[in-house]
């Protein structure tokens, strides 16, 4: 039969196969599939592409054949993942940036269903780039293609250290983008704000200026994140993104000397010192840093658990202030003194 007729064929070719045997998605069925190891072949598997069933077996088997060279080692460089809603440039920047087209892009939104990792080495600047699905409300992710895409979009910030967040300069921040930045700071990722397709807005004196104010405004309170407008298409300001984005990876690493810390601060709560609660004083007495993957403080006092969220923010600025933590969120913890 036609089965035989391409196994004979195969065999003159001396190349390697996997014989696979699909619709196998029940007990009795696999009991059956045992005759196909009549044909003579060393590699067989069962699989069910319906319900996935056996496809990792068969990936296994496939990766036994093919010998791929050794990749460099890309432990301890900077992982900028770029992130956004569908059609927003993102694998626009990451061709350009390699020089190659590693990814499909038209204007059809939701071309890139991969994660793609692409090693970036020029200009004395090394870093992973991370080029995602385009991540759109769940009401509006319809296929299921579409949707394991946007959960590995949402993993690949899992492995990042900043997060290039894409923005549409003729829409602005949208409600979509704002739910990407808080899940961003959530996981306590660095954040730069790229918003591309400027070419394509209509400029007056200060419209820049303008929207990068409502920008602030609309991302409040995490206001302390770079904002670059750039155009990919344009090549206008693209390089500036990677800067500031390799710049936070740097704020992100800072560890801050603790006497200079703990004179910077505790000056800065001497003078706004917090509000008493039920007629007790809160004092602090002492700053630590200690080691964790994003900045992360601990503020020794005497009442912890009274400690409110506006002086939280207070102590949060004067950490800006006093040392460059921007596009990082940071971590203020309370412990009894």
């Amino acid at each position: 039969d036609l089965e035989q007729d391409i196994a004979g064929l195969l065999r003159k070719y001396n190349k390697n196969v996997i014989l696979t045997v699909n619709k196998v998605d029940n007990p009795q069925r696999l009991i059956q599939a045992n005759e196909f190891y009549g044909m003579g072949f060393q590699n067989v598997c069962f699989i069910s592409a319906i319900s996935g069933s056996g496809t990792g077996e068969l990936l296994e088997e496939i990766i036994k054949f093919i010998d791929a060279p050794a990749a460099p080692s890309t432990d301890g460089l900077p992982r900028l993942a770029i992130l956004g809603q569908p059609n927003v440039g993102k694998s626009s920047l990451v061709n350009m940036l390699v020089g190659e087209e590693r990814n499909i892009v038209t204007d059809i939104a939701g071309t890139t269903r991969d994660s793609l990792h692409s090693h970036y080495k020029l200009f004395q600047k090394e870093f992973i780039i991370i080029d995602t699905a385009g991540i759109r409300k769940k009401a509006k992710v319809n296929e299921d293609l579409e949707f394991y895409s946007v959960i590995r979009a949402v993993k690949s910030l899992d492995e990042a250290d900043v997060c290039i967040l894409m923005i549409d300069a003729q829409t602005s921040v949208e409600k979509q983008d704002l739910a990407i930045l808080s899940m961003a700071e959530k996981k306590r990722k660095g954040v730069v704000l790229a918003i591309n397709k400027w070419d394509l807005v209509k400029k007056e004196t200060n419209t820049m200026k303008q929207m990068e104010e409502d920008i602030r405004r609309k991302v409040a309170p995490f206001k302390d994140v770079p904002v670059v407008f750039t155009s990919v298409k344009e090549k206008q300001r693209v390089f500036k993104v990677v800067e500031l984005a390799l710049q936070v990876h740097d704020n992100r690493k800072r560890v801050v000397d603790e006497k200079e810390l703990n004179e910077k601060m505790l000056k800065s709560i001497e003078q706004f010192p917090h509000p008493s609660v039920r007629g007790q004083f809160l004092q602090i007495k002492k700053i630590t840093q200690v080691p964790a993957s994003s900045p992360t403080f601990i503020f020794e006092v005497n009442f912890p658990n009274d400690v409110r969220d506006s002086y939280r923010q207070f102590l949060d600025n004067k950490l800006r202030a006093h040392f460059n933590f921007t596009g990082v969120p940071l971590n203020i913890f309370f412990r009894k003194k």
